[in-house]
């Protein structure tokens, strides 16, 4: 029969976030640097929930203007043209180019709503207290934080385009509002994913009484 697994901090220890050492507390309230990195220890973020909270939410009210909004805007002889992400998507799809246009609409579109799905989701099953799934869960955030940086994509795309399409008078090409709020989107969610603490997934799996939680 395998013996019940516990946490560091129901085995009196505490892990260092940075080097992921696990060493014993200097103190119950405050339990000093790590031995190893000397980053400064904690038994669990203060007011992580809260915080991954607000900044989930503020990234889920830019989502909205980032995809409703142009995110570039072509001036030519003939007018202007301003293209949102998924105008953007459907012009590369229909002039041939599938593979960018589907590279676009991961990276652009389903990425960063699926991270703000599996961030809402982790914070809900923490506080509810679910039991289930809590390996898998810790991999969802590992993948979640792994993935975040991939999010600019589009960004970076609009940011060489702009740069290196500039035949004034003849054309004109130029960021739109839509990529100031996905960027804020991006950089929203990934201090959303550090902001939270992957401790609290196992707490509910192996509780404990403890004022550090």
């Amino acid at each position: 029969m395998t013996a019940p697994s516990i946490t560091a901090v129901q085995a009196g220890l505490v892990s260092c976030e940075s080097c992921y050492l696990v060493s014993r507390p200097a103190g119950a309230e405050e339990p000093g640097f790590c031995p190893r990195c000397g980053e400064q220890l904690e038994f669990r973020r203060r007011g992580s929930i809260e915080a991954t909270w607000a900044l989930a939410s503020a990234a889920a009210i830019c989502y909205i203007p980032a995809n409703l909004l142009p995110v570039l805007n072509t001036i030519t002889p003939q007018g202007s043209d301003a293209d949102t992400i998924m105008g953007g998507v459907i012009f590369l799809y229909t002039s041939g180019s599938w593979p960018l246009a589907l590279m676009v609409l991961i990276a652009s579109v389903m990425i960063p709503l699926g991270k703000l799905v599996s961030i809402a989701y982790l914070l809900i099953t923490v506080q509810s207290g679910s039991v289930k799934s809590s390996r898998e869960r810790t991999r969802l955030y590992r993948i979640v934080v792994f993935i975040g940086r991939w999010s600019m994509l589009d960004v970076f795309v609009d940011t060489f385009t702009v740069a290196l399409v500039q035949l004034q008078p003849l054309m004109s090409v130029q960021p739109g509002l839509g990529v100031l709020f996905f960027a804020a989107v991006v950089v929203l969610t990934m201090l959303a994913a550090e902001s939270f603490d992957p401790r609290l997934i196992w707490d509910s799996a192996n509780p404990y009484e403890s004022a550090h939680g």
